[in-house]
């Protein structure tokens, strides 16, 4: 099978999960859970092709199609594939991840027109918390819990208590570089304390191969040199980008998506200016940055 199929790890008999890889851009992972009675989904996919073939991934593991759908926040790779499995299935998410849902709608279309993204409706969560909620599969508790502001300003984490798992959405990317413009960067480390704080053994990140806790440090290390560089390069009045391309990442050179660096600037300035945390950005200043980072060719989405 080759390197980039997607593929299913099954983590305990209940639970399984879904890795896309190689993580980049538009290549999330999901993951269900299930009694073989009823089944609950851990986010979609960016394409109708793609949650197609996780529609698939699930039958193959023998359980029924879910009826419940959690989303850990509201961007399309981890969206756009809801209208797959509704009206069947319930979506549930934090009651930001339904508004910003609607206030984004085909946004990936609009950064990436080139990519055929199928027949996508978009599918807000019907079903809303504000804190914590509970949901049962079984004997199996998951418990649904928002960090506050952090990737975007309606995360969602998905914590299997008994089995020691949590599903970080995109919280933490293994091997690629964290991504907080749409949420905040000292609420990003404020959630990084929290994931540590419920002593789950396995990670399994929004983009990226399963891990490990050790993922939080590593995580945790760029985002503090992030704010480091910010608070530097803010008092010396240059730009983001400006920033950016002056900045020496040192080990954060082998993560992918280096040119993330600059959209994280954006936010790291705009909590430096006395914004609140979650403040929208302009988004299509922060991709033009990238883009200019990225030797001026337009970050590209591998769904």
């Amino acid at each position: 099978m080759p390197a980039t199929d997607p593929y299913t790890v099954r983590l305990t008999p209940e639970v399984h999960a879904y890795v896309q890889p190689d993580g980049g851009w538009c290549l999330n992972n999901a993951g269900f859970i299930s009694d073989g009675g009823s089944t609950l989904l851990v986010d979609t996919t960016a394409t109708e092709r793609r949650t197609l073939r996780l529609r698939d991934a699930v039958a193959e593991a023998g359980v029924p199609l879910p009826r419940t759908i959690v989303n850990t926040h509201h961007h399309g790779d981890h969206t756009y594939g809801n209208s797959v499995f509704v009206p069947e299935a319930t979506v549930i998410g934090h009651d930001s991840c339904r508004s910003e849902q609607f206030a984004a709608g085909h946004q990936l279309h609009m950064v990436w027109p080139q990519t055929d993204f199928g027949d996508i409706t978009i599918t807000a969560p019907t079903v809303t918390y504000n804190d914590r909620l509970t949901v049962h599969v079984g004997a199996v508790e998951i418990r649904v819990i928002h960090p506050g502001p952090a990737h975007t300003i309606g995360d969602s984490i998905v914590h299997l208590p008994e089995q020691g798992i949590v599903f970080t959405g995109d919280l933490v990317f293994q091997g690629g570089t964290p991504f907080v413009p749409m949420g905040s960067l000292r609420g990003s480390l404020r959630a990084l304390e929290l994931l540590r704080s419920l002593d789950a053994t396995v990670v399994v990140p929004g983009h990226g191969p399963i891990t490990d806790p050790s993922a939080y440090d590593a995580t945790e290390n760029y985002l503090r040199y992030v704010t480091e560089l910010a608070g530097t390069t803010h008092a010396k009045g240059l730009s983001p980008l400006e920033a950016a391309r002056g900045a020496d990442l040192g080990e954060f050179a082998e993560l992918r998506e280096s040119e993330r660096l600059v959209a994280n600037l954006h936010r790291a300035y705009a909590e430096l200016d006395g914004l609140p945390e979650g403040s929208p950005l302009d988004v299509g200043a922060v991709f033009a940055d990238m883009t200019a980072m990225n030797g001026g060719v337009p970050v590209a989405c591998h769904a």
